[in-house]
């Protein structure tokens, strides 16, 4: 038998990806605040990592300065990963990315993590605005890439401008995956063996054909010898299944608002749906999250082991918008402690 059909939740890390929420009513400070609690809540139950995404424009989600909120998070915990999933690489300058992350890497040494996406993590007013003078779009990544690891690898001078030196990050271990919800990333990676994180959590259709060709396209390197897959979750954990359903119309608010083109801040929970959205936006929204989950312990435990064994991933990264702070970190402590800690 394939040794990795074993594969139970027990036996892979578990990881938090925070797009730092910023709920009806509140201010961004508020949502450094909780993010910071949750990070420190999760160092304590063992989660892996902690990561944090970029996005811009956007009311409802505050770490558009995603280096700033890590080595926030970071100064705030001890052992814990954090990093970002991720820094959008054609918005910036790779000499840049490699500055802040070497800057954090020295700071926290051996606990920051560089995870590169392509997209604009925004919308188009706000990419032009982001890109302003860059003469960049995402056609160019893997020259992008390659640059700034060229930055990080002092003895890679073909790839970065003559003369040009990261200072700090020039000779630093600091750890680059590549993010993607296509397959464009997921080969790359391959190529490059570098580690590869799927946005399963809102983009699930592509997930199995990517994961296939970044495991059938890896050539082992300097950084891995075998294929490391992360894959996204959504989910939502609390005592009963009821609950967890109430909670998660937060998020299901949230992905309605961006199919009709609006943005806001984070929604309370409602009792039902079903004023709120169309039969065809229900089936568009369900489908996009097909990879969500919200129930209690069992349920939660059932549909993660029925995701591992789809997918084989080494790894899920975890993401729960929820509304009540309190309920946010009861559900990632019921993840990490009864669901994951389950025998």
């Amino acid at each position: 038998m394939n040794e990795t059909a074993t594969k139970r939740i027990q036996d892979i890390p578990l990881s938090i990806l925070d797009l730092a929420p910023v709920r009806e009513g509140n201010t961004p400070a508020d949502s450094f605040h909780n993010t910071l609690d949750l990070a420190q809540h999760a160092e304590q139950w063992g989660y892996n990592r902690y990561w944090l995404a970029e996005h811009h424009n956007m009311p409802g989600i505050a770490s558009s300065a995603t280096s700033l909120v890590i080595g926030y998070v970071a100064a705030g915990t001890t052992k814990i990963r954090v990093g970002s999933g991720g820094i959008m690489l054609p918005n910036h300058a790779p000499l840049m990315i490699a500055e802040q992350f070497g800057t954090l890497e020295s700071m926290y040494p051996g606990r920051i993590d560089l995870g590169l996406g392509r997209a604009p993590g925004s919308d188009q007013p706000a990419m032009r605005a982001l890109r302003r003078g860059l003469g960049s779009d995402n056609n160019d990544f893997p020259e992008q890439l390659a640059e700034l690891r060229a930055y990080l690898n002092p003895t890679a001078i073909d790839s970065r401008p003559m003369g040009v030196r990261a200072v700090p990050g020039e000779g630093l271990d600091i750890p680059i995956w590549l993010l993607g919800s296509s397959g464009f990333s997921a080969q790359l990676a391959g190529h490059l063996g570098l580690p590869f994180a799927f946005a399963s959590h809102f983009a699930p259709d592509y997930l199995l054909a990517a994961l296939q060709l970044y495991r059938s396209s890896f050539r082992p390197s300097e950084v891995l010898d075998e294929p490391y897959v992360m894959v996204g979750v959504n989910i939502v954990a609390a005592d009963t299944d009821e609950e967890a359903r109430k909670l998660a119309t937060s998020h299901e608010q949230q992905f309605l608002n961006i199919i009709r083109g609006r943005t806001g801040q984070l929604k309370p929970p409602v009792d039902s749906m079903d004023s709120l959205w169309t039969e065809q936006e229900k089936a568009i929204v369900r489908k996009q999250l097909s990879y969500s989950i919200a129930g209690n312990k069992d349920t939660v435990r059932d549909k993660l082991e029925y995701f591992l064994q789809q997918t084989q991933a080494d790894e899920f990264i975890i993401t729960g918008q929820i509304y009540d702070h309190q309920a946010r970190l009861r559900s990632y402590q019921i993840i990490a402690e009864d669901v994951k800690g389950s025998l």
